[in-house]
């Protein structure tokens, strides 16, 4: 009786624990944290730990259903009739179970694929800024760099890749701007 009426209660406060929320909670708009004020490096460390840290579910489910798959081939050579060691969708009842070894094998391969996928992706970036350094850095001086129609990324968001337009001192386009008819 007395955990029925525990589970009773239990229920009741968490159906309606909205309804009694603390009225004298503010409206104001929670601070964005922003990465302005971090060195790149810092920036380029969190981005590898989101990558990596992220991956890491996809990598161990890809990991593990591979090596389900070694370990069926190995056992009976992918016979239907005993699916005891098949990957996951296809297992039996009476499914043998991965040993000690075959886990820590299968979660350290699954970590180092995160981390090579993070790697990657971190060369990749670095290739992408060099060249954009590159770029800014082969503009004469007093030239500006207009971006029109581009997101965060510097990737234009309509289908036609429009490119940057260069503007001397005297507000007039270059030639690269004048070639493309940016201002007619």
């Amino acid at each position: 009786m007395m955990k029925r009426i525990f589970f009773v209660s239990v229920l009741f406060f968490l159906l309606f624990a909205p309804q009694f929320e603390a009225s004298a909670q503010s409206t104001q708009v929670p601070n964005v944290f922003d990465m302005t004020g971090f060195p790149q490096w810092a920036r380029d460390v969190r981005r590898f730990d989101i990558i990596a840290f992220g991956t890491f579910p996809f990598s161990i489910f890809a990991v593990t259903f591979i090596t389900d798959m070694f370990r069926w081939n190995d056992a009976n050579g992918m016979n239907f009739s005993d699916r005891r060691y098949a990957p996951w969708p296809l297992k039996s009842a009476g499914a043998v179970d991965m040993t000690t070894e075959e886990y820590q094998r299968t979660i350290l391969l699954a970590a180092g694929v995160s981390v090579i996928l993070a790697l990657a992706d971190f060369i990749i970036v670095k290739i992408r800024q060099s060249n954009e350094s590159r770029r800014v850095e082969s503009r004469s001086s007093g030239s500006y760099n207009v971006n029109r129609g581009s997101d965060r990324d510097g990737e234009a968001e309509d289908s036609g890749e429009s490119e940057p337009v260069n503007i001397d001192e005297n507000g007039e386009a270059g030639e690269s701007a004048a070639a493309d008819g940016a201002f007619e």
